[in-house]
């Protein structure tokens, strides 16, 4: 599932006080009210509006998502920890008006962290928590009114953890196993995610910061899963589940199709004109290419057998052309530039 900034989506800082939370959500509240905003973005942003609301105006809820640490980024992929995945809420609203916001009330991501703290956590009973509607304080605008009822009902936790794991062309040209050291949130131990312990500062929660060695299968493919058994999350009766990478090819050199790759050979203008011989570095070692005359920008001269491993060998390097400009020509080569374009 993904992260969210409740910080970010009300817009205030993570040293926001109460009054400032609530001047904020009143003003997007507003802003974006079904009632009020018939754009098809403003449903899932009021809904997603209300729901950091309901996380930074309560002091547990705050104090608990906050022992996440800033380091998060919003859409960034989150584990919850073991207990607090798969609650699910149902929503049901009564008064005069009400809104379909198109299944559960709150995000995944809320229900993994909260969901115990609306009522019930683990222990299976049904459970009902009261939601006020939003007063606007407009005499003629309608008032979303009347309470929402929930239903939350405790699933079996689920141990897998799965995470992306960004490779560059050289360890998948490699092959070794690569070390991936990552953060995960646990359940508190001590108090079992109830939150009265010192370990967890009161929070439910811990951050355990854990590392794996990965061997990349040869020829793997973009989106593929490596599976490493019984490195998942534990619970308390000693079950393990599985530790889950979704492979994704991400090189500052190299661009990426299936075993073949792409890298940019820059060239001078003079040596895109004239042809010349260019020494380039590849993941199988340097060598020295013969760039022919009048290549332009964005043509690629294809290296054969010179890019990733595959089932088959080796998939191909494509050396794209770059022509770059120097900075700080002198005054005798900008003298020669004006003499050729007068001349074309």
């Amino acid at each position: 599932m993904k992260y969210k900034d409740y910080y970010e989506i009300l817009g205030v800082s993570r040293s926001a006080d109460a009054a400032e939370i609530k001047s904020a959500y009143r003003k997007l509240a507003r802003k974006y009210h079904p009632d009020v905003n018939k754009t098809k973005e403003a449903e899932e942003k009021f809904k997603d509006i209300n729901e950091a609301y309901e996380v930074l105006s309560d002091k547990n809820k705050r104090q608990r998502y906050d022992s996440l640490g800033s380091n998060w980024q919003g859409g960034a992929d989150y584990t919850p920890p073991p207990g607090f995945e798969n609650f699910s809420f149902n929503f049901n609203q009564g008064g005069a008006q009400s809104f379909d916001f198109g299944g559960s009330g709150f995000s995944d991501f809320f229900s993994s962290l909260f969901g115990d703290m609306m009522g019930g956590g683990m222990n299976g009973q049904r459970v009902h928590q009261e939601f006020s509607g939003f007063d606007f304080g407009n005499a003629g605008q309608r008032r979303a009114s009347g309470s929402r009822k929930t239903t939350q009902t405790a699933q079996s936790a689920d141990l897998d953890i799965t995470k992306t794991l960004n490779v560059t062309a050289k360890e998948l040209f490699d092959g070794k196993p690569i070390s991936v050291t990552f953060t995960d949130i646990e359940k508190c131990r001590e108090c079992h995610g109830n939150g009265y312990c010192s370990h967890c500062g009161g929070t439910g929660i811990v951050s355990v910061p854990k590392t794996v060695k990965v061997k990349l299968p040869k020829g793997i493919e973009e989106g593929k899963k490596i599976r490493l058994k019984n490195e998942g999350k534990a619970d308390a009766y000693g079950r393990k589940g599985d530790l889950y990478f979704i492979v994704h090819f991400k090189d500052s050199e190299y661009d990426f199709d299936g075993a073949n790759i792409t890298k940019d050979v820059e060239l001078t203008p003079p040596e895109a004109v004239l042809g010349c011989s260019k020494d380039i570095q590849t993941l199988h070692g340097k060598i020295n290419i013969k760039i022919p005359a009048g290549v332009s920008s964005g043509q690629s001269l294809r290296l054969k057998q010179l890019g990733l491993p595959n089932q088959n060998g080796f998939g191909d390097l494509n050396a794209r052309i770059k022509i770059v400009i120097p900075k700080n020509q002198s005054k005798e080569i900008i003298e020669l530039y004006k003499k050729i374009y007068a001349l074309q």
